[in-house]
């Protein structure tokens, strides 16, 4: 099983399969848009647009349940994406990433990679989950918005990053999947 086996929909409500990016390596990352993490849109684009053409993309899964940070509507968030950072990547509908209506993508991706890399637990976010989350820092669930998942040209799941772990500090992974 790979992420093929999947479909979501996109903001627009067009249903897509995920085996439409068969061959291209990718980054699926749940996030928000007033979330202080926010400002990774920025960085989400910047590594889109290095790497499309190499066979990559970016997937946005939009999220509210992490501190209702995504309240809007999925047209809010296509045009707050839009205006605000241009994002260019494909934007889907809002879903849950944990609990039982958990999109069954995400929980395809947290049982492969069930433990984040690039953990920095000097980070406010870590500190914030430690002190009023403890359990979900012990857990397979994802901890907060912009929780990252690599994936690689035959829809396999590489490596799962912290949510604080930029981009752009992504982007040796990235070169050494598209060789």
């Amino acid at each position: 099983m790979s992420i093929y086996a999947f479909q979501a929909e996109l903001s627009n409500g067009v249903n897509i399969s995920l085996e439409d990016f068969k061959g291209k390596v990718l980054l699926i990352v749940n996030t928000a848009s007033k979330c202080g993490l926010t400002p990774q849109y920025e960085g989400l684009e910047k590594v889109f647009r290095t790497y499309k053409d190499q066979g990559f993309s970016v997937l946005a899964f939009p999220c509210n349940q992490f501190g209702g940070q995504e309240p809007g509507t999925d047209e809010e968030i296509q045009a707050f994406c839009s205006v605000n950072y241009d994002v260019s990547f494909p934007v889907f509908k809002k879903i849950d990433v944990n609990g039982e209506h958990s999109h069954p993508l995400y929980h395809y991706l947290r049982e492969q990679a069930p433990e984040d890399s690039n953990v920095d637990t000097d980070s406010r976010l870590y500190q914030h989950l430690r002190n009023n989350f403890p359990q979900i820092l012990e857990s397979a669930d994802i901890k907060w918005n912009f929780t990252k998942f690599l994936i690689d040209q035959n829809g396999n799941v590489v490596k799962r990053y912290f949510p604080s772990t930029l981009p752009e500090v992504m982007e040796n992974d990235i070169e050494k999947l598209l060789k």
